[in-house]
């Protein structure tokens, strides 16, 4: 991951400005430690701090066009930048960057490029012909992207939201699948209406688009309504593949984090699997390089080492204490960004694991994120009534990514100048995945369907097994559990000697907004105000009412749920420990033409640990 900071109408050009600029952006060098840019113009910065992964030799930024006449500041990676090359043959490209596109298709197409795009970005494009500009998010929000808004009418946009926080009277996070553009006009009211929408999911393509920021990316499962296609395990294994073997593409030594569960264990045996059989196999070897952390004894230790052996992997295993967790949560909370619990919790281990892993010379990793949202892996998906509600579920969940499990995937990593790459987050494999008839996803212990059965059938091959069989029904664990459960154990317990009775007795008159209703939440919402002081970085994070990673739906499925305040997967009240306890009756058609009642002509025994 890079860090970019761009700046717009600024009424000070003084090199004093200048060197504000360069500060600022120096706060996103972890981000991008290989080299640093800057394109002064004016009344315009963009400033680049880069992570070399595709072309380390010549690919720093901004990138320009031809004639330099178009600038162009990126965070992220362009999977078909090969192919878009071969659209702009009139084009001369200066380096061999899969960023440098961006430049020449603006140049080509205007501002109705973006969905041509295929992988995870943020970037900040000035055209100085007419000194206009525009801003864009890749679709799910991957990439993380702020705007803000200056005293002295300037625009700002930024990865991260230290990079803003001291100079911008208000900002916000910029939508994931938005375009902002500076032709057209948006009073600040506007801007606030569309931050209302964005902290409730509900973003309506009417609204957005009478104003300058507008949704590019329109699928057609946003809008909820409930898909008819029949599932076809070869269709979304083949998807899959594609979109792991997409993301290897990369000049520097890279690996996979491996935490046992099954969708990084897909994602390993995938890229396993590609390395070995490929004649072009990357310049590292063919052998991959895999990498989990956890208290020692820790479920997701003991699972990861037993797929890395299966897989024949170059396998690392790393340990953290409690104590060095919760001595870390300051420098934590400064990177993600948030006060959320359960993506502090998650962060610390993966914030860990991504400083020994740079330590190894690795810059780039694949992991699993945004598999569970897809196809209602959570535990609280257990209690869905119907299908229906099963779907719209799944999709508040994707819209809702960006402000936490990519979030975390992305800052946490980022921090030491590691780059994360999430292949179930691919637009055709989402495009695939939420296209299928939720009947197919819905958990039926009568079917011995568990928690993503459709994705665990998909990869259940007999004749060249991708994973062991109880490590593809391995059921849900949460990343924060799975490290070991002394972990939240002792987060709480931390918590506990920090924070009064009388502090969360108190707390709705300190914390207006989200008010924490546990020590934990206000112990984390101290340490996160003193690094960002300001309502406008309170409001980026969301808050309401959840359970085991959900949103306020769990609630309502189960009201029970409303009584334990604990957001932890073991939350999930009686779902974890109790499902599956001995074993199930997996059982698979071979006939996948009719109705997902059609189960049990061919069945399989396995059996389904429950750490």
């Amino acid at each position: 991951m890079c860090g970019i900071l761009a700046v717009f109408g600024c009424i000070d050009s003084s090199q004093a400005k200048r060197s504000r600029i360069i500060e600022l952006s120096r706060r996103l060098r972890h981000r991008g430690p290989d080299w640093s840019g800057l394109h002064c113009q004016n009344d315009c910065y963009l400033a680049h701090q880069r992570l070399a992964i595709v072309d380390p030799a010549s690919g720093d930024q901004p990138l320009y066009n031809e004639d330099k006449t178009v600038v162009v500041t990126v965070n992220g990676e362009i999977y078909n930048h090969r192919a878009l090359r071969e659209k702009l043959k009139s084009h001369q490209f200066r380096t061999g960057s899969d960023c440098e596109v961006i430049a020449h298709l603006y140049e080509e197409y205007g501002e109705d490029f973006v969905d041509m795009l295929d992988g995870m970005f943020s970037f900040v494009l000035l055209d100085t012909r007419d000194k206009s500009f525009i801003a864009a998010r890749d679709a799910i929000g991957i990439t993380p992207l702020y705007i803000g808004w200056g005293l002295d009418g300037s625009v700002w946009f930024a990865s991260e939201m230290k990079a803003l926080s001291d100079d911008c009277e208000r900002f916000m996070t910029f939508l994931p699948g938005h375009i902002y553009s500076s032709k057209k006009g948006m009073d600040f009211q506007c801007c606030l209406v569309l931050q209302e929408l964005h902290t409730k999911y509900a973003l309506h393509s009417r609204m957005l688009s009478t104003g300058e920021l507008r949704r590019w990316y329109n699928p057609s499962w946003f809008s909820e309504h409930i898909p008819s296609t029949p599932y076809d395990p070869l269709v979304l294994r083949q998807a899959f593949e594609k979109a792991v073997v997409k993301r290897l593409m990369t000049d520097v030594p890279f690996g996979v984090l491996l935490s046992g569960g099954l969708d990084s264990s897909l994602v390993a045996a995938v890229a396993s699997r590609y390395l070995a059989e490929s004649e072009a196999a990357c310049q590292w070897g063919s052998q991959l390089h895999t990498f989990c952390i956890g208290l020692k004894g820790s479920p997701d230790l003991k699972a990861a080492r037993e797929v890395a052996d299966f897989l024949g992997t170059r396998h690392h295993e790393f340990y953290f204490t409690v104590q060095e967790g919760i001595d870390a949560l300051e420098e934590v909370i400064y990177h993600i960004e948030t006060y959320d619990v359960t993506t502090i919790r998650a962060s610390t281990p993966m914030f860990l694991m991504s400083r020994k892993i740079k330590s190894l010379g690795v810059k780039m990793v694949i992991s699993g994120e945004g598999s569970d949202e897809i196809f209602g892996g959570y535990l609280y998906f257990h209690k869905a009534p119907n299908k229906e509600e099963f779907h719209q579920e799944t999709c508040q969940k994707i819209k809702g990514l960006h402000l936490y499990d990519c979030l975390r995937a992305n800052k946490s990593t980022s921090a030491w100048g590691v780059e994360a790459r999430v292949p179930f987050l691919d637009k055709e494999f989402i495009s695939i995945a939420m296209g299928i008839d939720p009947e197919w996803k819905m958990i039926r212990p009568d079917l011995g369907r568990i928690e993503k059965w459709i994705l665990r059938n998909a990869f259940d091959d007999e004749q060249k097994p991708y994973l062991p069989k109880h490590i593809l029904y391995r059921q849900k664990e949460q990343f924060s559990d799975g490290v070991g459960y002394s972990w939240i154990d002792g987060l709480k317990d931390h918590a506990n000697q920090q924070v009064t009775d009388a502090m969360l007795i108190n707390a709705s008159f300190i914390f207006p907004e989200n008010i924490p209703t546990t020590k934990e939440a206000y112990y984390y919402r101290t340490i996160f105000e003193k690094f960002f002081p300001k309502n406008a970085a309170r409001s980026t994070v969301p808050g309401g009412p959840s359970v085991a990673c959900s949103t306020a739906k769990a609630v309502e499925w189960d009201a029970s749920w409303s009584k334990n305040p604990d957001p932890s997967g073991r939350a999930a009240l009686g779902v974890h420990e109790a499902a599956y306890e001995d074993s199930v009756e997996v059982k698979n058609s071979n006939v996948m033409n009719g109705s997902p009642q059609k189960f049990g002509e061919v069945e399989k025994t396995t059996t389904v640990f429950s750490f």
